[in-house]
């Protein structure tokens, strides 16, 4: 789908957050199309829609990653508070985006940890999913991007000018212009209609029967999840409560 060069071609190998989402999972399938090898990692921050993280654990097989890492770090809820609906299960989550969704410092959070892993692998690139579309989420967008590869850089700035440390770059899909319609597709070409086992659903699993895995099909990213495959042309094939 995508024939013209990308600024992803001079690497090999990267560390890819990964949620199991929709974005995360196009994402990374990107990173292989390319070639390269991926490091993925996942994060247990308390979030509501946990079961992510299973579906996290199955694409990391079916993507053949090279390593994947499920990083708990759940003792943010008791600091998170009330800030945000998803990891307070007493709150309503919305259908559409209010800033009651957005996760302080999340991206930030993650990308530090990752970039961690990252320095131990000698590895410098750090991949996320964040598409052109996401832009109202303020950790989404190419000029956070920039800051952090810069901070994390003044960081290390020292073993780096001694060649023990390798600098990070970051780079999301945002930075390409791709937003989640066309990031999916590219997903879908890799991967067919097992990208529609990915999980957006901000809340658990929306099934009464354990073994049968069902999003919601209301809350705000399963409606944005709805929207971009429609807008794909592509038949949703995925499981919900409520169509």
């Amino acid at each position: 789908m995508i024939n013209k060069p990308s600024p992803l071609d001079k690497y090999t190998e990267a560390v890819c957050i990964f949620s199991g989402g929709l974005d995360s999972v196009s994402t990374a399938s990107y990173l292989k199309k390319l070639g390269l090898d991926i490091y993925l990692i996942s994060f247990n921050y308390g979030q509501n829609g946990s079961n992510e993280l299973n579906v996290a654990k199955k694409f990391s097989t079916v993507l053949k990653s090279k390593g994947h890492k499920i990083i708990d770090v759940s003792f943010l809820k008791t600091l998170y508070g009330d800030t945000n609906v998803l990891t307070n299960s007493r709150s309503k989550i919305p259908d559409t985006f209010d800033y009651s969704i957005v996760v302080p410092l999340r991206n930030a959070i993650f990308i530090t940890l990752a970039s961690v892993w990252a320095i131990s692998l000698k590895i410098p690139l750090i991949v996320y999913g964040a598409h052109s579309g996401d832009q109202k989420y303020p950790d989404c967008r190419p000029s956070f991007v920039k800051s952090m590869e810069k901070t994390l850089t003044l960081s290390e700035i020292d073993g780096i000018k001694l060649g023990l440390r390798k600098k990070i770059s970051i780079w999301s899909p945002a930075m390409d212009n791709l937003d989640k319609t066309k990031l999916l597709l590219i997903g879908y070409e890799v991967l067919g209609d097992k990208l529609f086992q990915s999980w957006s659903c901000y809340r658990g699993n929306n099934s009464k029967r354990s073994k049968v895995i069902v999003q919601c099909g209301r809350c705000e990213s399963c409606i944005n999840r709805k929207k971009a495959i429609t807008k794909s042309g592509l038949a949703d094939k995925t499981s919900y409560a409520a169509i």
